[in-house]
């Protein structure tokens, strides 16, 4: 075991194992713990050492998961036992991976953290069925966003993002965590003012071997998802862009004709 107590931030990647970067490998060969989250390929663990201590932490959104100050305790406790420990997140621990919260915990407590970014899904998932996010004949630029909170139930609309603006920035838009959302946040760009027949994808699992995606307009987007059986983990790319793309056997207009 290490004799100073420290945590590398790890970001995994979007599945496929070989997304991984060098630096993510080697440091986590080094780590006495790891830690980790529900959306990493287990396969990634063949880099970590033989006798390290692997502990499931899952956090997934509609899922059972370990509260945030649990895995906080938990770190803290082995780095003050004078562990190295690997905080290991699926695509970028900074993007919609709380691992901001984490760094700020960790450094309150006085603790030692190396962030190591990954490839995240935003960017992965729309380049594994040829979907650029930026294209100079389409948009200027592209925007993470959530769906995760967006609803049209009363009273939750504070949750939500502001839709119109979005809208007005004319750029990609690229959705985390709303495959169980999809009715509601297309609902909303489209009373946001975003044209219906927008192009639209969504991308299953990507990069991993069970990769699926379909194209369909953005009214027609959550029928086609729904009808198709896509699910989380997934992410939906909604822009001109997402016309480009490669045409797939579950493609809303492919099923239409």
């Amino acid at each position: 075991m290490s004799t100073s107590g420290r945590v590398w931030l790890i970001g995994a990647g979007p599945g496929d194992v070989e997304l991984m970067t060098l630096k993510a490998v080697r440091a986590l060969s080094e780590a006495d713990v790891v830690l980790v989250d529900d959306l990493v390929n287990p396969d990634v663990l063949k880099f970590a050492r033989a006798n390290a201590v692997i502990r499931y932490v899952g956090k997934r959104g509609g899922h059972p998961s370990t509260p945030q100050a649990a895995i906080i305790e938990d770190m803290l406790a082995h780095v003050r036992a004078g562990h190295v420990v690997a905080r290991l997140k699926g695509g970028d621990p900074f993007v919609f991976g709380r691992g901001g919260e984490e760094v700020q915990a960790l450094h309150a407590a006085g603790v030692q953290v190396e962030v190591i970014c990954g490839i995240t899904a935003g960017i992965a998932a729309p380049a594994a069925v040829g979907i650029p996010v930026t294209h100079r004949d389409h948009t200027m630029g592209v925007v993470f966003v959530t769906g995760h909170g967006a609803s049209r139930e009363a009273g939750a609309h504070a949750a939500e993002p502001d839709w119109r603006a979005l809208v007005a920035t004319k750029m990609t838009l690229v959705v985390y965590m709303g495959v169980r959302r999809l009715t509601d946040i297309t609902h909303a760009l489209v009373d946001a003012g975003l044209d219906p027949e927008t192009p639209a994808a969504a991308i299953e699992r990507a990069t991993r071997p069970d990769q699926r995606h379909l194209r369909a307009p953005l009214r027609h987007l959550a029928e086609a998802v729904e009808r198709a059986g896509i699910g989380a983990p997934a992410i939906v790319v909604i822009g001109s862009v997402a016309g480009l793309g490669i045409a797939s056997a579950l493609d809303y207009v492919a099923q239409q004709s």
